[in-house]
């Protein structure tokens, strides 16, 4: 059931971005573009959603749960702040621990789970959807498949409760958040796990770093990743 609450002024969300190692991410991208290449890609998807989500009016921080440290060096130049992901035990528990650690420092946090790979991303559509979510207790956005989840947010005094993964359209929905039904934010629900959804993505417009690493190709892979 919907559950209606105030709407949260502009710049209140903290978004908590999960980012695993980046030789593990993006394993479905290995077989056409090679393990060097992916695992560019995967920090290049990284860069351009937070790049995207910090221009973004409604955002006030954006925290990424990740252990890599080249990934944690590139995401703090741009603006990020790192949370070692401690319980290094999944997708879900690193937001579960992402979510506690932002509202340890502010228990009043709006918060908002965001996918990585996210290359298209564009600010003012995140805005969109996070002034939809500010409706409801909980919120989510489905995925471009229409099966998954994209973004999953929680208003103050409200646990996050990430159930991502496979199916977690139907998973977030059963748990009692309430699906974001807009149009026009493609951009928002255009993750990137296979070249087809890569090949979505670029027909919407990827961001600098992503089309950078596709122009490099199958270069080396970014040193000392952990």
């Amino acid at each position: 059931m919907r559950v209606m609450q105030p709407h949260v002024t502009p710049a209140a969300w903290t978004l908590v971005v999960p980012l695993k190692p980046l030789t593990r991410a993006k394993s479905r991208l290995a077989a056409t573009a090679g393990d060097p290449a992916r695992a560019h890609l995967a920090l290049a998807f990284a860069q351009d959603t937070v790049s995207a989500a910090l221009a973004c009016t409604a955002v006030r921080d954006v925290a990424v749960v990740t252990n890599d440290q080249v990934a944690a060096r590139e995401l703090t130049a741009l603006g990020a702040r790192i949370v070692p992901d401690a319980a290094d035990a999944g997708l879900n528990p690193a937001l579960a621990h992402g979510a506690t650690a932002v509202r340890s420092l502010c228990p009043e946090a709006a918060l908002a789970a965001l996918n990585a790979d996210l290359p298209a991303l564009r600010p003012e559509e995140l805005a969109q959807v996070l002034h939809a979510a500010a409706r409801s207790s909980r919120a989510f956005l489905a995925d471009s498949a229409g099966t998954g989840t994209t973004l999953l947010s929680a208003l103050p005094g409200h646990e996050l409760a990430p159930h991502f993964g496979p199916r977690s359209r139907a998973r977030h929905r059963a748990s009692g958040a309430e699906e974001i039904a807009l149009t026009g934010v493609e951009s928002v629900r255009q993750d990137v796990d296979t070249e087809a959804d890569l090949a979505a993505a670029l027909t919407l417009g990827v961001g600098a770093f992503t089309a950078r690493a596709r122009c490099r190709g199958a270069g080396a892979a970014p040193a000392n990743s952990a």
